[in-house]
């Protein structure tokens, strides 16, 4: 029989990271991170990753190993993710995949294919306005800001295309060049175990809304600040993530700070809607409410007996 690999996955602000963690004490794991912000040096405040007393002993792999300076595709995450997770089961411990990017997840679980990347209604409707205001050659240097790779292949009237691909980078987070044509069908070396973990939308808004506020009171405005003084531009990939690129539009004086925190807050609320989206999509998926439960030692249970295939959870 393959080994499993559980997954913990879900929208922004939904506790992953705790449930991840609670898990991988429980089965003996090792957490494999998903997140395309927690994979860079020095970006830590606005992409929340767990510190050292958090992660309550359990190894964590690709969290602040990747040049914020230096792009990083989803076909690299998928050949960095698999050697970890074949070390891991090579260890006889038990590899968890935790994060809320969807390409990083679906890189592990599908052939590398952006045709199937979902589509957004509201957000491909956005950049059609954004054209009919003003113009092909603006909108494809909205396209060269964030994938210069898709924006060089894509000539600037060929409108439909640079909208589809403004679309997948502002869905999923990761630019379409870092995908390409699709392998042969998968043959994984595991058995995939997913739950997705989900709360009713006005409290993960709620919730949303204070994390950017915290990150703001833990220094997220100094990281920044930090990040472009050491060099880093804010044109780069890393930089276009959220938090990121508000603080850094608030530091060259576009914006003030508390526009800044508005607009961190709505951007990271339709990020967790997107998210939610996407990974709905999944099929064997199975969905936990947390506030469902009174109890979150009662969620910690159904969860260990879910991903580790206990019978008597459905």
């Amino acid at each position: 029989m393959k080994p499993k690999l559980l997954f913990v996955v879900g929208p922004t602000a939904s506790g992953k990271t705790d449930a991840a963690i609670e898990l991988a004490l429980r089965c003996g794991g090792e957490i494999v991170s998903a997140d395309s912000v927690a994979i860079y040096r020095g970006m830590d405040i606005g992409s929340a990753k767990p510190s050292i007393e958090e992660m309550r002993g359990v190894p964590h792999h690709l969290l602040s190993f990747a040049d914020p300076a230096v792009p990083y595709s989803v076909s690299e995450y998928k050949r960095d993710a698999l050697r970890c997770i074949a070390d891991i089961l090579a260890r006889g411990r038990q590899p968890i995949v935790c994060g809320g990017t969807g390409l990083y997840v679906n890189a592990l679980l599908f052939p590398l294919d952006f045709g199937s990347a979902p589509a957004d209604a509201s957000v491909r409707e956005k950049w059609n306005r954004f054209l009919a205001e003003k113009g092909p050659a603006a909108l494809h240097a909205e396209l060269k800001k964030v994938d210069p790779v898709s924006a060089a292949e894509i000539h600037e009237n060929n409108t439909r295309r640079v909208v589809r691909a403004l679309e997948i980078y502002e869905c999923s987070g990761v630019p379409k060049s870092a995908q390409r044509a699709p392998d042969a069908p998968p043959d994984l070396p595991y058995e995939p175990v997913l739950a997705g973990l989900t709360r009713p939308r006005p409290s993960l808004y709620a919730r949303c809304d204070a994390r950017v506020d915290a990150m703001l009171r833990a220094g997220l405005v100094e990281e920044v600040r930090a990040l472009r003084e050491g060099g880093l531009s804010d044109s780069a990939q890393s930089m276009q993530a959220i938090g990121y690129k508000e603080i850094a539009a608030y530091l060259r004086g576009e914006t003030t700070l508390e526009e800044a925190r508005e607009n961190m807050q709505r951007n990271t609320r339709h990020l967790a809607k997107r998210q939610l989206t996407w990974f709905r999509a999944l099929d064997k998926i199975r969905w936990f409410d947390l506030e469902s439960y009174a109890d979150p030692g009662a969620f910690f249970r159904d969860l260990a007996a879910y991903s580790l295939g206990n019978s008597s959870i459905s």
